[in-house]
């Protein structure tokens, strides 16, 4: 296994300093609720806690759509899973498209990301006023920005235009941003990273798992892709490539599983501990979606979906490190499943609608849910930049050089079976667009990506309408009507909600 990330420095020592800064002046305070930051980061030290402090809002259980995965459930990858009543009224309409603007974790969601952008703010803003080496002052506000960058970009694809807030103090009322004006900020603080962070092969121990220069690249060519910009896809999706600091490990459950943690394939990585706690450096995501019942990983959210399980070809090893299905035996474990949840569920017509089985992309080694929280959720693998840049290549007619990097990861996936998964060999623009396509499916199922590349290739009401999409209205989340009223009037709802 790789050397862990070790990003995990007392956030709790943060935010002592922090709340004791603005306690000893309390009975002065204008607003609840105002930010103060005078005396802290002031010194060197203080400044590696600010930056790490940003990391550990990527850790925050609500920062993941808050708290459950509920963008694969919205795709045709994952149904919401679990025992079938635990969290049916909460979880249960965004399988659905029943949620509202009051539906639970919008909120949450909401919130655990503005925190994120606080956190950045504060090193983007404080850190250049303090007395320290240069390069290393440099480099801390360049990792601020790859995170406040990826950050906005969950809120655009989420909710469109939100209130941009740029400084430790913005205005007590605040109205949304155009999208073009998130997107902008977006690139904005993307670039300064491509500029200013290093390479993945210059960091060691500590640092591994901190942002580098190809994961602000790599970031930049998904975010062009959904803006439809392909040639500026290509370019930066081709630049994480011919950096020749990634690879695709040779075995696919490795792509996600902990013998890739930090490895060749890991652009961009959540690192965590197996330490149940956020404060104390674990991460919840995994252990939402682990394996219910026997052995006991986990509560089980996010179920794969017979839809997903019937669309892999025949053999294909990605299948298997991607599904769990009852009485798999991993890592010398029998998966029995949960008692109370039926193995096979069946609609009035006896249909098959639903069987028990879990995400194999969460599965991290060990005998109790503690285990889960060490898992090292994958933001950005490689296997997805070569799909960006075969998708880009092929939208900017250059389908000979988009069949290199689709094919890169075709050969990847059979393991070295020469009788399954053969190359691509059209150069037929619309079906290698359909190639790539489905090819990201199988790769990067229950990854979070699904519903996303439905959407931003005009597909999801075309798939997703049977389960209730509706086109105009759901490529959106609702903005919380908690924050719309609170907002006095300053924040205005998404269009048909």
């Amino acid at each position: 296994m790789r050397t862990p990330i070790k990003i995990y420095l007392s956030v709790l020592v943060l935010t002592t300093m922090v709340l004791t800064a603005g306690c000893k002046k309390f009975l002065e305070k204008d607003l609840q609720g105002t930010l103060t930051q005078q005396s802290f980061p002031e010194s060197p030290s203080d400044a590696l806690l600010a930056t790490n402090a940003t990391y550990e809002s990527l850790r925050e259980w609500y920062y993941n759509a808050g708290g459950y995965p509920i963008f694969d459930i919205m795709s045709d990858d994952a149904r919401k899973g679990s025992n079938p009543n635990d969290q049916t009224s909460t979880i249960g309409p965004y399988d659905v498209f029943t949620h509202t603007p009051t539906s639970d974790g919008l909120d949450r969601y909401w919130n655990a990301l503005y925190v994120g952008v606080k956190r950045a703010n504060v090193v983007i803003e404080k850190i250049p006023d303090i007395t320290m080496d240069g390069n290393l002052k440099t480099r801390y506000i360049a990792e601020a920005k790859f995170i406040r960058g990826s950050i906005y970009f969950d809120f655009v694809r989420a909710w469109g235009g939100v209130p941009l807030v740029t400084t430790t103090e913005p205005p007590l009322k605040l109205g949304r941003a155009s999208e073009t004006e998130v997107y902008n900020l977006i690139i904005s603080d993307l670039n300064y990273a491509v500029e200013h962070l290093p390479l993945k092969s210059e960091y060691q121990g500590a640092d591994l798992g901190r942002a580098t220069k190809g994961a602000a690249q790599a970031m930049l060519a998904r975010v062009y892709l959904f803006r439809h910009d392909f040639p500026n896809a290509e370019k930066f999706a081709l630049d994480v490539i011919k950096s020749n600091q990634y690879g695709l490990e040779a075995q696919f459950v490795d792509a996600n599983g902990v013998n890739g943690n930090n490895g060749e394939e890991s652009v961009f990585e959540v690192g965590a501990i197996q330490s149940e706690g956020t404060e104390s450096g674990g991460n919840q995501y995994a252990n939402t979606q682990g394996v219910r019942g026997t052995p006991n990983r986990g509560w089980g959210f996010s179920r794969p979906t017979i839809s997903l399980r019937n669309f892999y070809t025949p053999g294909d090893p990605r299948y298997r490190g991607t599904v769990i299905n009852l009485k798999d035996t991993i890592d010398g474990i029998v998966i029995l499943g949960d008692g109370s949840t039926p193995d096979i569920t069946y609609d009035d017509q006896g249909n098959i609608i639903e069987i028990e089985c879990y995400s194999r992309k969460v599965w991290v080694p060990g005998d109790n849910t503690v285990t889960q929280w060490g898992h090292h959720r994958r933001i950005i693998r490689y296997a997805d930049v070569l799909l960006m840049a075969a998708e880009a290549l092929n939208e900017n007619n250059k389908p000979s050089e988009a069949l290199v990097y689709l094919n890169m990861v075709r050969e990847r996936a059979r393991q070295g079976n020469p009788n399954i998964l053969p190359d691509i060999a059209t150069t037929d623009k619309q079906e290698l667009s359909n190639f790539i396509f489905n090819e990201r499916r199988q790769e990067l199922a229950m990854e979070g990506w699904r519903f996303w590349d439905l959407v931003r290739t005009g597909r999801a009401a075309q798939v997703l309408g049977s389960l209730g999409f509706v086109a105009g209205k759901h490529e959106l989340l609702p903005i919380p009507q908690s924050e719309i009223d609170i907002s006095q009037g300053s924040l205005t709802q998404n269009p048909n909600w």
